[in-house]
């Protein structure tokens, strides 16, 4: 069984994948990286190249390979729920956990960030956060078997409380879960 976490960029995904899986003894999988090593570029110049439809397909081939792996920690994207095929992968050997964050903490945290090409295009950063945030928010939670606000949480109290809902589903599902 694997923990998902999905949510928009700057909630967190990173540095609480990267202690969730050190206190679990499992390996952090960022679905980004993997998508870098793939491509061999980076995302803004591949995107550039071949368009956000183009990433996307990567993107579910990702979700699908790490939907066969099992005891990781994947880290994904923010869009990997525009695609529900990569949702249904993702949830088949897996826990998803929303980290969500308000706007204005978002923008705080990931303003002035190069690793990834604009949603939107022509909008301020704050204003494609809102935009995209407000297409994205059912589909976060239409995917999320458990939510955790981090506004106002270290990455060390989220990977707590992380960690709390692992070990309550291995719990409930018996010792066979691992």
């Amino acid at each position: 069984m694997n923990i998902v976490l999905i949510g928009y960029r700057g909630t967190g995904k990173s540095v609480v994948g990267a202690l969730v899986a050190e206190r679990l003894g499992m390996t952090c999988i960022a679905m980004d990286e993997r998508i870098v090593e793939k491509v061999g570029m980076p995302i803004p110049e591949f995107v550039e190249k071949h368009d956000w439809p183009a990433f996307r397909d990567v993107e579910s081939e990702v979700a699908r390979e790490l939907s066969g792996v099992d005891d990781i920690v994947i880290d994904s994207g923010g869009g990997v729920i525009e695609r529900p095929e990569n949702v249904g992968a993702l949830r088949a050997k897996g826990i998803m956990v929303w980290l969500k964050a308000s706007v204005d903490v978002i923008v705080s945290r990931i303003e002035g960030g190069t690793e990834r090409p604009s949603l939107t295009g022509t909008k301020s950063f704050t204003d494609e956060v809102e935009e995209v945030l407000d297409r994205r928010i059912p589909k976060y939670r239409a995917a999320a078997q458990h939510e955790i606000d981090t506004d106002r949480l270290t990455p060390k109290q989220v990977a707590d409380r992380v960690v709390e809902i692992w070990e309550k589903t291995v719990s409930d599902r018996g010792a066979g879960a691992r």
